[in-house]
């Protein structure tokens, strides 16, 4: 599936629940052979890696309140479990899981936190 935005500013995408935006590495060129890929053509590879633009807010956690009186005032505070990815990271995903969107021109993926391998995080980029 693929969706085509147009916009100015991404820092208004908001992301529900454990999902992850993501912005791919540029794809080989050529295949482990050495065939070169016209345009529009991939390597039809399982395992894509890429950038992690933005993260969303976690899993929810369900609201315990221990006495439920129709007097006390209900708390409407939603907590999450943070996800593991940070922005920045280099997150190695399936691809099978993610949702194509086009934005400005770029190409972006959105996957959920579960479809997330591995993230390789430099720290010495953000010093």
């Amino acid at each position: 599936m693929s969706l085509d935005l147009e916009g100015d500013d991404l820092n208004k995408f908001i992301l529900v629940g454990d999902r992850v935006l993501i912005k791919p590495k540029n794809p080989p060129k050529q295949t482990k052979s050495g065939l070169y890929l016209p345009p529009g053509v991939e390597v039809n590879e399982k395992i894509h890696s890429g950038y992690v633009v933005k993260v969303g807010p976690g899993y929810p956690i369900p609201n315990m309140m221990e006495v439920d009186e129709p007097w006390m005032k209900k708390a409407e505070q939603l907590k999450f479990i943070p996800l593991q990815p940070e922005e920045g990271d280099l997150a190695v995903y399936l691809q099978k899981s993610g949702y194509e969107i086009q934005y400005n021109d770029e190409k972006y993926i959105i996957i959920p936190h579960s479809a997330i391998l591995m993230v390789i995080r430099d720290e010495e980029l953000f010093d």
